[in-house]
């Protein structure tokens, strides 16, 4: 029953894709229809450089909250998905379009990311473990220490494989 829903779920985004242009242009009608059509561009124009600039503003404090839970050992997942949602409020902001701003707007807010997060976070895989309290480097199995003389930049390459080289003898073992 499952994958039924997530077949009619993929097979509605290209249904909302086609219907989401449609619902803007019924949005500047209506909107347009009320206030003018003056005013109506003077919204478009304002809510895209809002987005610009809530971008910016949210934008950087995003990254120093980032910034400060990577330093203290936790886990950013939630913060960069905070992140990532207000680069997508940013976008929906500067489309035109009424409906696309008022997603926009509701994704700037923290209480309303907060809930996607929620939503999301269990379909979400987080690559790094931070739970050894920070980020741990990446452990090597073998190091290859070449002196001068193991290594030119001589032709020799033309005359065949050493087989004294160290990099032979890392994959021969």
């Amino acid at each position: 029953m499952e994958t039924i829903g997530q077949d009619l779920r993929i097979s509605l985004l290209p249904l909302f894709i086609i219907a989401l242009p449609l619902l803007e242009i019924a949005g500047f009608v209506i909107v347009g229809r009320q206030v003018g059509a003056l005013a109506t561009v003077g919204l478009v124009l304002a809510s895209s450089i809002a987005g610009a600039l809530l971008l910016r503003h949210q934008g950087f404090g995003v990254m120093i909250r980032v910034r400060a839970e990577m330093d203290a050992g936790h886990d950013p997942s939630r913060q960069l998905a905070h992140g990532a949602m207000i680069v997508l409020a940013a976008i929906l902001l500067i489309i035109p379009g009424f409906i696309s701003d008022i997603f926009g707007i509701l994704l700037f807010l923290p209480p309303v990311r907060d809930l996607a997060w929620r939503l999301l976070k269990g379909r979400i895989v987080l690559a790094t473990d931070f739970s050894t309290g920070g980020f741990r480097a990446r452990p090597r199995d073998k190091i290859i220490d070449l002196d001068d003389d193991d290594y030119s930049r001589d032709d020799d390459y033309r005359r065949g494989p050493d087989h004294n080289s160290p990099w032979r003898r890392l994959k021969d073992e």
